[in-house]
């Protein structure tokens, strides 16, 4: 159990590392294409955010918040066993809070 617990927090750090590096190397190629002038307005357009900007970072503090949260309940109640299944459940209930708030600023800003 112990390596495959292993192999899983590899697997999941390499593909987090990739998946950084992508975005990272995206947003420098949009913006040296816009910069230059090389985009006409459709495809700025299409780069373009609709509605109100939600911080990324709210997103991804509340998932971080409820799997903390997860590993603490596991670990105060002793039940190891169901700790991946916490870290689960509280990781969508944090997106499913996100939405909420998400949801919340979007009809504030039509108003």
């Amino acid at each position: 159990m112990e390596q495959i617990t292993d192999v899983f927090i590899v697997a999941v750090v390499f593909y987090a590392i990739v998946a950084v590096i992508k975005i990272v190397s995206d947003n420098r190629v949009r913006n040296k294409l816009i910069e230059k002038g090389l985009l006409d307005e459709n495809t700025k357009y299409l780069y373009m955010q609709p509605g109100v900007n939600v911080p990324s970072a709210l997103k991804w503090g509340l998932v971080f918040i409820f799997l903390g949260s997860a590993v603490l309940v596991s670990k105060l109640f002793d039940y190891q066993e169901f700790t991946i299944g916490f870290m689960f459940l509280f990781a969508g209930a944090g997106l499913i809070l996100f939405y909420v708030i998400a949801r919340r600023l979007e009809q504030k800003a039509k108003k």
